[in-house]
């Protein structure tokens, strides 16, 4: 595969309402989270897609100390859980890599796929992109005191986006 986007994944990029380009790549811009998608390759060899989710650790997320045991723990669970992320595409994807690593205070979480159809492609990145979030939301752990961008998915969640509803997501 070459590192030249396609013109059929440009094309889908540029057209997609939750995309937007950004130097060299192409931004998510359906969460608060720093979120990417890229696509190489031919149409000999297909199309390779990557989507690229950058969130804040657990440490990172909040202002009280978070103890060792509980920062590995978090993140082990989310580590597993975004392995099921396929599943909320209601595509039959099959990745061909995912990593979920630990850099300084962030986690990166990164998924590669081929996918012939690129308009379909690019709404399979963006419902990766928001399966991420989603997990996160769902892992927060009651009881500390939440920094930015955590704070605001926390309160949309409480209100479904409607200021007039109360309460938590589940």
């Amino acid at each position: 595969m070459t590192d030249e986007l396609p013109a059929d994944a440009e094309r889908a990029l540029a057209a997609h309402e939750a995309v937007a380009p950004t130097d060299g790549d192409y931004a998510v811009t359906s969460t608060v989270f720093d979120a990417t998608v890229t696509a190489s390759g031919d149409e000999e060899s297909g199309t390779r897609w990557t989507v690229t989710v950058t969130v804040p650790s657990l440490v990172a997320a909040t202002s009280d100390p978070v103890g060792d045991a509980v920062a590995d723990g978090w993140f082990q669970t989310l580590e597993r859980r975004l392995a099921d992320a396929p599943a909320a595409t209601r595509a039959d994807l099959e990745l061909a890599d995912l990593a979920v690593e630990r850099r300084g205070l962030d986690v990166v979480v990164r998924f590669a796929y081929d996918w012939p159809d690129a308009d379909r492609a690019v709404a399979i990145a963006k419902t990766l992109v928001e399966y991420v979030e989603g997990t996160y939301v769902e892992g927060i752990i009651p009881g500390y005191s939440y920094e930015e961008p955590v704070t605001d998915l926390l309160s949309q969640a409480e209100t479904g986006g409607d200021a007039t509803r109360g309460g938590t997501p589940l």
